[in-house]
């Protein structure tokens, strides 16, 4: 029979204590020196000095003790932050966006402050940390000046909140909806399902579009070209019907149709609608509205013209010989 790992630890587990409960009966004083020397060793390797931080000596058990505390404020004020958002901000009358950026902020600060309180329940003196805080403002200035934008380019996104939870954006040629702002870069999903990691200073200090900053509504504008023999008042009203047909294009703002210019082959028109469940496909959108509008232009006749070109010769001074190529049958 094949045991899983639990259970093979759990063996193992009840063959030590019976080991050492063995050991204690049989031979009790062997048992007790090789714990008092065993113990002794471990108590000078845990108290040995590597350096001081002010007047507190640095040791194997100072960096264990520091390791594990940070691990679990770092759990502390995750769990914050999600019973935050999912408890009590869930509840309130704010946006997604809104509860994402004080949940993140709330456990920021959190951290900082447990972060403080910890060392001096350590005692550390956070005085004798001046002397830490130059070498890491030279560290800074040599190699993680680009990490530092990117946090405080974070702080100023869940503050200022130019960009939110869900918003449909784009920078540096990258289309998508922001799926999370973290401390250094913002998740970024595209069309394809592809997540495009993005530091957080492009949406600072470059130029970002957000589709959806105001409300989720975007216009959508599908150009479309007739012949110089279509009625312009029929072709408006079949473009607006096939809009209103449509389920994802919204009622209000209402679709409207712009005559955009007489081309070279071409009556230009521009049919712009509103769409709320489509901002994340336009394309789909725009593929599907021009469906419908090649068909319902071949039911009425309505022609779609191709580029074409009318050659016009007003005088030539040489005579003109025309040339007919003998057919197969003429050449035999």
């Amino acid at each position: 029979m094949k045991l899983s790992t639990s259970n093979r630890i759990l063996i193992v587990t009840g063959l030590a204590v019976v080991a050492v409960a063995a050991g204690g009966l049989l031979a009790p004083r062997l048992l007790r020196g090789l714990i008092h020397l065993a113990t002794g060793d471990i108590y000078r390797v845990l108290t040995q000095p590597y350096f001081h931080l002010g007047h507190l000596p640095v040791t194997l058990g100072f960096l264990i003790k520091a390791f594990a505390f940070l691990v679990a404020l770092n759990v502390f004020a995750r769990l914050i932050r999600q019973f935050l958002q999912k408890e009590i901000l869930a509840r309130t009358p704010w946006d997604e966006g809104q509860q994402y950026a004080v949940s993140r902020v709330s456990g920021y600060l959190i951290f900082v402050f447990g972060l403080v309180i910890g060392l001096q329940s350590l005692g550390v003196d956070l005085s004798s940390l001046v002397v830490l805080g130059g070498a890491l403002g030279v560290g800074v200035g040599f190699g993680l000046q680009s990490i530092v934008n990117n946090f405080v380019s974070g702080l100023v996104l869940l503050v200022e909140r130019p960009i939110r939870l869900g918003d449909r954006v784009e920078v540096g040629g990258t289309t998508g909806d922001v799926m999370r702002i973290g401390g250094r870069s913002t998740w970024i999903r595209t069309n394809d399902n592809e997540i495009i990691i993005v530091p957080n200073s492009e949406f600072v200090t470059t130029r970002v579009t957000n589709w959806t900053a105001n409300d989720r509504s975007v216009r959508f504008s599908i150009s479309v070209g007739v012949s110089y023999g279509s009625n312009p008042e029929q072709v408006r009203e079949l473009l607006l019907d096939v809009a209103k047909k449509h389920p994802d294009v919204l009622a209000e703002p209402a679709p409207e149709v712009i005559f955009a210019a007489f081309g070279d082959s071409s009556l230009n028109f521009v049919l712009r609608v509103f769409s709320v469940n489509q901002v994340q496909t336009p394309l789909r959108l725009k593929s599907e509205l021009y469906f419908s509008i090649f068909r319902i232009f071949a039911e009425h006749n309505i022609e779609i013209p191709f580029p074409q070109r009318d050659l016009h010769v007003r005088s030539i001074e040489a005579p003109i010989t025309l040339a007919r190529t003998a057919s197969l049958g003429e050449r035999g």
